[in-house]
């Protein structure tokens, strides 16, 4: 299991367009992604539930990565993380 955080500085945070995106880019990977925010975590690989999480600009989020391709995941989430987000 490999996880790191984040603090969005996006704008608007984790919404629309960059959640699309996020769902897109975890459903091609092998590994499962989970993002959370303080006591919830949802898979990344689903749109409704990542935008419940209601992520905005300055909160921090935690991105756990489980599965066979970890380090590809991992450096995946990370740069997808650091350009959208």
């Amino acid at each position: 299991m490999k996880k790191f955080t984040y603090t969005v500085t996006r704008p608007n945070g984790l919404h629309g367009r960059p959640a699309a995106d996020l769902v897109t880019a975890a459903q091609a990977l092998d590994s499962t992604i989970t993002v959370g925010k303080g006591e919830r975590c949802v898979g990344a690989d689903r749109l409704m539930a990542l935008m419940t999480l209601g992520v905005a600009q300055g909160d921090t989020v935690t991105v756990t990565i489980e599965g066979g391709d970890e380090e590809r995941a991992l450096a995946a989430m990370q740069a997808y993380f650091a350009e959208h987000l």
